[in-house]
């Protein structure tokens, strides 16, 4: 099956580029093979977001952020554009790849569980766990999540704690949520995210990668033979409270301009939203996709108001990933306004 593969590893404000290309790199060219064998979009999203968890220089699966308490919590969704189907964990603390729990609740969504139960959409904590447990994906130890660079950071900036504020903002976001959208020739799209969290987060809080309408948002206008579908990274709190995924993508589907939408989306729903008119400085980044099956071809974008964000984008026609480090001008927060860049690409 031919398709496109697009992954980021978080908007933040300052990256190794060479090391978050070599993982965007390696995230891409899973997902791809996973199309190239005849994989569904599901399937291919699922194994890209795999490996960004995989790679300890992530802020997801292995090599979380560490929480007040000194513990790992992920969240984790993934939603496909075909059936409207989600699925989500959240404060998972051993399951090895929070995204493919994401993904069989997601799957699960059309049966009915024992004597006509509905199936869960979002599973939580030892709930999520034993749930993994029963379904026959890989437990580990609480311990074996915490990577040693997460542990460096909780221990550094402890010892400093009266200084959070500012370093998480300045210095502890290089990396967020990270995320992948995966489409097919056909137009099967699929959009997910996986995250650990904030450096020092309070334990049990739940963040946009784990929440619907705010993480990623997948759907497909069959009149129109439209897919569309978005990941967002950043500030969790204001990605929830302006449903800011699911804006994205229907404000793109509609859209004649995608480069256009994406640009207005993030000054109407997010910088100038009214339920965040007290916040001074709002850092988000977002990675989209629109593709129309009937011209088998479509446009990538990515926005963001931080400092930086990587990606990495590759078609089956092609034997490597395009990487990219996206950055604002003089590497400054521009005053809420968004970098907005895309690319076009074809299936056939």
């Amino acid at each position: 099956m031919s398709g496109f593969v697009a992954v980021h590893t978080g908007a933040g404000n300052s990256i190794v580029e060479a090391l978050y290309k070599s993982v965007c790199e390696d995230a891409c060219m899973q997902g791809v093979n996973v199309l190239r064998s005849g994989g569904s979009a599901l399937d291919a999203c699922e194994m890209a977001i795999t490996a960004l968890e995989d790679a300890c220089s992530t802020n997801a699966g292995f090599g979380s952020n560490l929480t007040w308490n000194g513990l790992v919590q992920c969240d984790a969704s993934i939603m496909d554009g075909t059936t409207l189907q989600y699925g989500a964990c959240t404060n998972v603390s051993d399951v090895k790849n929070p995204i493919s729990l994401a993904r069989q609740i997601c799957e699960r969504q059309s049966k009915l569980l024992s004597f006509g139960r509905i199936p869960p959409m979002v599973l939580s904590g030892t709930g999520a766990s034993e749930y993994a447990k029963q379904i026959g994906l890989q437990i580990v130890p609480q311990e074996k999540m915490i990577a040693p660079k997460a542990s460096h950071s909780y221990t550094h900036y402890w010892k400093s704690i009266t200084e959070y504020e500012k370093t998480n903002q300045v210095k502890l976001s290089p990396l967020d949520t990270v995320g992948a959208i995966c489409v097919d020739a056909d137009g099967a799209i699929v959009a997910g995210c996986s995250s650990g969290g904030l450096l020092l987060k309070i334990s049990g809080r739940v963040g946009q990668a784990a929440t619907y309408g705010a993480g990623c948002w997948a759907l497909i206008d069959e009149a129109n033979g439209l897919s569309a579908a978005t990941c967002t990274t950043g500030n969790g709190e204001f990605l929830m409270k302006t449903l800011f995924a699911k804006e994205l993508v229907e404000d793109l589907i509609n859209c004649n301009c995608p480069i256009t939408s994406q640009n207005q989306t993030y000054q109407k729903k997010l910088l100038n939203s009214p339920f965040l008119a007290n916040q001074k400085e709002i850092f988000a980044g977002s990675l989209s996709m629109i593709y129309n099956s009937s011209r088998g071809s479509g446009d990538v974008l990515w926005a963001h108001t931080t400092n930086s964000m990587c990606l990495g984008l590759q078609s089956t026609r092609h034997k490597k990933p395009k990487c990219i480090v996206s950055k604002l001008p003089l590497n400054v927060y521009c005053g809420g306004k968004p970098v907005v860049s895309g690319h076009h690409f074809k299936l056939h």
